[in-house]
């Protein structure tokens, strides 16, 4: 039985490893989208100070053009995290549910173990000529 909780502890341990990687890219996404946030604020602050709301336009801020160009790196990098995340989630949960069936085999496992330590016991307990169906 200890490979049995060998094979319980490592798959304790990815399935942790999974939900470790989405609790770190939900807060990756969560900065990401405050901080494309905050451009958005700063570009429109831009725009509105100089009058200018057209990116094409000689005259356009260019502190706001690097800002936008910031925000659409960042809204980019926003995509591939949420696929990642969606990747992450689908391996976390078949690394929980593989966990799941390890724990299961283990418990079914011990069961049979104290099943057979309780037969053995009532037969060492049951007076010498029953043991031999006498």
């Amino acid at each position: 039985m200890k490979s049995r909780d060998t094979l319980v502890r490592l798959k304790r341990f990815q399935a942790e490893e999974k939900r470790r990687r989405v609790a770190q890219l939900n807060a990756m996404i969560a900065e990401f989208t405050r901080m494309a946030n905050e451009l958005e604020r700063e570009i429109a602050t831009e725009e509105q100070r100089a009058n200018i709301a057209d990116p094409t336009h000689f005259a356009y801020p260019t502190y706001a053009r690097a800002a936008r160009t910031r925000r659409d790196n960042i809204v980019a990098s926003l995509n591939d995290l949420r696929a990642q995340l969606e990747e992450a989630e689908a391996q976390f949960k078949d690394a929980s549910e593989d966990l799941a069936k390890a724990q299961s085999q283990e418990a079914r496992d011990r069961g049979a173990e104290r099943l057979i330590e309780v037969v053995a016991d009532r037969r060492h307990e049951m007076p010498h000529a029953y043991r031999r169906g006498a």
